[in-house]
């Protein structure tokens, strides 16, 4: 089980803790936290066999990083982690939906996926929840013994691909090397779409970007989320050195 120190997860001004879920009750209230963010506020088409919860085949072999308001009991902040052992029980990556990831083939024993990010609306002006939830990956990727971390950073579509398009341009000095590109299935129509002229980069990808992560190829386009899809892999070995001495695990 991951084991988080208190002293370091713990943040006093809510009160809100990190861990892995320990029961089908948390999951279930990440899982309808994931619904309320992406149906409810973002409008996904979300094929789920439970109404107001967000489900699908992957959740079974994922593991759930929480964030908890321990004085009220609310899951406020979720990660959703795919280790080598569940890919293998799934027959492959979420990710493997939307790109062929047949160039990272060699990274798959130390290859962990994370995705359905979210954080409920009324705690995101708290910057506690995001740093408690990549304390509690990196405390994960060095317990469990993996070295890569890949996900992918949604971009919304609401202007019809414009922004992405302009964020894609900007991306030139942090690709991955030309053997670790990953291919969309469906690509974003780049060639169409015109720049916007001021680019907002979603803090998602800022945050990636920042700690060191490299895009692996083109966005994809999910018309189920309406986002373009950007394919980041993080060497936790080449992490930024000031995200490494905030989120890393401190040696015993």
């Amino acid at each position: 089980m991951l084991q988080l120190d208190p002293a370091r997860e713990r943040r006093a001004e809510r009160n809100l803790s990190v861990r892995l879920s320990a029961c089908a009750s948390e999951v279930l209230a990440a899982q309808q936290l994931r619904w309320r963010v992406f149906a409810e506020e973002l409008g996904a088409r979300l094929d789920s066999p439970i109404d107001g919860a967000d489900i699908d085949r992957f959740d079974a072999v994922c593991e759930h990083l929480i964030v908890r308001d321990d004085d009220n009991g609310r899951i406020v902040g979720c990660y959703r982690i795919l280790s080598p052992e569940g890919a293998l029980r799934a027959g492959g990556y979420y990710s493997e939906t939307e790109f062929d990831l047949g160039r990272l083939d060699h990274l798959r024993p130390h290859l962990v996926e994370i995705g359905r990010s979210c954080i409920d609306p009324d705690y995101r002006s708290n910057a506690a929840v995001i740093s408690l939830l990549w304390s509690g990956l990196m405390r994960f990727m060095v317990e469990r013994g993996h070295r890569y971390l890949m996900g992918c950073a949604s971009i919304g579509m609401a202007d019809g691909g414009h922004n992405a398009a302009a964020i894609w341009a900007g991306l030139g000095g942090h690709m991955v090397d030309p053997e670790y590109h990953v291919f969309p299935k469906l690509r974003l129509p780049l060639e169409r779409l015109s720049p916007s002229a001021a680019s907002v980069t979603p803090p998602l990808v800022k945050g990636y970007l920042r700690a060191g992560a490299r895009v692996c190829g083109e966005p994809a386009w999910d018309p189920d989320f309406n986002t373009a899809d950007l394919p980041m892999l993080l060497d936790i070995a080449q992490m930024d050195e000031r995200y490494a001495r905030h989120f890393m695990p401190r040696a015993a």
